[in-house]
This record gives structure tokens, sequence and C-alpha cells, in this order.
């Protein structure tokens, strides 16, 4: 994402992606159900970790998933010590922007959160670029934080390329044993306390409304957060 100041001019654009949302956003699928996934039993909270570029809007729409408990917006992929929008913002510190989702897994599956992922989340097929943003930290990447899930985001990209879901060749990482540390208090739903701001009107406002539109039965009308 570009800084404040960056931002500045882009507001002259907000009442136009406005008027037409979905011409200024990113392209959105309706990806299949995982045909390899684990089955929905009653348990603690479970832990999921995504990047696909800007937290922002990444982080607003899994709080929108149905069985989703909380999201946080923060960085994995390198060092507690460069774990700050500012050093992250380098590209150098292997981190990635990305989001910690605690869900329900007796009302959502990980197969579930990876359909939404890779449905209306991000585009999948761009390498270390999304929207108007580049460079290393805004790779689509999946944080697996069990051997299973690893197996599960594998096969699902798996399906996907077979299927021709996207037009181009998914470029998703798995990446594993990496932790996540959340972002400054500053990017914490950013887009529910900011839905006015030109970046978000125009880059992730948009997944929003796909998200509704694609996937109805996996959409909660209330975000969690």
């Amino acid at each position: 994402m570009k800084p404040v100041y960056l931002l500045a001019a882009g507001a002259l654009l907000a009442g136009a992606a406005l008027t037409n949302l979905a011409t200024a956003a990113e392209p959105t699928v309706v990806a299949p159900v995982a045909a390899t996934d684990a089955q929905l039993k009653t348990g603690p909270l479970q832990t999921a970790v995504f990047a696909g570029g800007c937290f922002w809007g990444v982080e607003a729409v899994f709080e929108h998933v149905a069985g989703v408990r909380s999201v946080r917006s923060g960085y994995a992929g390198g060092a507690a010590i460069t774990a700050h929008y500012e050093v992250v913002g380098s590209g150098l510190t292997g981190h990635a922007e990305s989001v910690e989702v605690k869900y329900d897994p007796a009302m959502v599956s990980y197969g579930t959160l990876l359909r939404v992922f890779f449905s209306v989340a991000h585009n999948p097929t761009e390498l270390n670029h999304q929207g108007p943003d580049s460079g290393s930290q805004y790779r689509s990447t999946i944080f697996a934080q069990t051997p299973e899930q690893a197996k599960l985001a594998r096969a699902y990209i798996a399906q996907l390329g077979a299927a021709k879901v996207w037009p181009g060749k998914i470029v998703t990482t798995i990446e594993a044993g990496k932790t996540f540390y959340p972002a400054e208090a500053y990017h914490q739903n950013f887009l529910k306390l900011n839905p006015d701001y030109p970046y978000i009107v125009i880059n992730d406002a948009p997944k929003l409304v796909a998200f509704k539109a694609r996937l109805p039965k996996l959409w909660s009308e209330k975000a969690v957060g």
C-alpha cells in the first residue's frame, strides 16, 4: 500500500470508484469447493495465515467469512526485529503483509478459507504484485500452520490449476514454520474504520462487493473484530 501522503491525490478518484467499483477492482473468480478438505468438527479455534497484497483488504474479506472469529493484520516470513511497517516496506525483510485468521472448525473448514482466498481476497497469478503495490512484501503466500494445512493448500492449488480457474498460472507459495507478528494498531480493522479512504475505496471495498455477490453462502453480513 502507498504511504498516506502519496494517497492524497487519490481522493480525486474516489468518487469515480464509488460509482463503478467493479472497474477499479482486481479480477475475482468463483473458485470451486475444495476436493480435499478437513472435516468440520467441534474443537478449539484454529489459526490460518494468508498473504495476498495489502493486508487491509485481505483482513476485511476474512472478517466477513461465516465461522471466522477474529482477524489481525501483521507480518510473516521474516524476523521479529524487522516486523515493522516502515522496515517491511523496503521489501528486504522476507516478510509479507499477512493476516492471521482465527476460525471455528465446526463452522468453517480450512478448505473454505482457501476458497475465499483464491476467489476474492487477491489475484494469485500476480508475482510480488497486487493492484498498485509491488515488492516481495505483497507476495501471494500461504503460511501453513500445520503439515495438514500445507497438504490441503498444495492439493487445492493443484485443483485450481487443473480446472484453469484463473487465466494465468497461480504463483502462490506455501511457507511453513514462519511466525506471525501483529502489525501496528493503526493498521487493524483499517477498512472498517476508514471506509472512505481513497486506497480502500479503489482497491479493497470492491473485494467485499465481489465476495458478497460471488460467494453469498460464505458471507457474514456482520464483520468480526
